[in-house]
Parts: C-alpha cells; sequence; structure tokens
C-alpha cells in the first residue's frame, strides 16, 4: 500500500533521518506572472502597513559598502552568549521543544 505525502516538523523529520527514511524536500515561492501587482496581492491589501509603498528589488545604495572578509580555513566561533545553570538549561530545553512540537 502506497503511503500519503504529510507534512513534518522539525522532530519528525530528525527522527526519519535516523530511521533512514525517504524523504523529500519541497520549497515554494510565489511567482507573479502576467506583470500582477504587489499592491493587487491579497495580503499586501490585508496588511498595508507592513509593507512599503516603493517594493523594488535592489536595496538602495548605501554611502558605505559592507562586506564581511572570511579568512579561508576558518569556522564560526562557537561560544555560549551567557552562562546558565543546569536547570535553567534544561528548562529551556523543555521550553523549546513544546515550540517546536
Amino acid at each position: 500500500p502506497e503511503e500519503e505525502p504529510q507534512l513534518l516538523n522539525k522532530k519528525q523529520v530528525k527522527e526519519s533521518i535516523k530511521e533512514q527514511a525517504e524523504l523529500f524536500a519541497v520549497f515554494a515561492s510565489l511567482k507573479l506572472e502576467n506583470k500582477v501587482k504587489v499592491e493587487e496581492l491579497p495580503i499586501v491589501c490585508e496588511f498595508p502597513d507592513v509593507f512599503p509603498g516603493d517594493v523594488s528589488d535592489v536595496p538602495p545604495e548605501r554611502e558605505v559598502e559592507f562586506s564581511i572578509d572570511l579568512v579561508p580555513g576558518t569556522g564560526p566561533i562557537s561560544m555560549a552568549p551567557y552562562r546558565m545553570s543546569a536547570s535553567e538549561l534544561k528548562e529551556l530545553k523543555k521550553q523549546l521543544e513544546e515550540l517546536l512540537e
């Protein structure tokens, strides 16, 4: 019997990977065809205060060009932003897992 496709949350994906299940990821995006204006989209009409009047593809030029120069072969620095007790960390992990479910 063929199974129906399922939507999985992060926890279920991790478990499926451990079980070596066959997974497929689908990424969807909105493609505007027939030169539909952004202002005509229902979501934009519903929340006009969130969307600026001028929506262009390229951000405006800035006075200072910003870049981050990477040194080949170096990795990100891994440091905890602040220390917390074992009980605080346990509670934080518990709450994060609940939010991910």
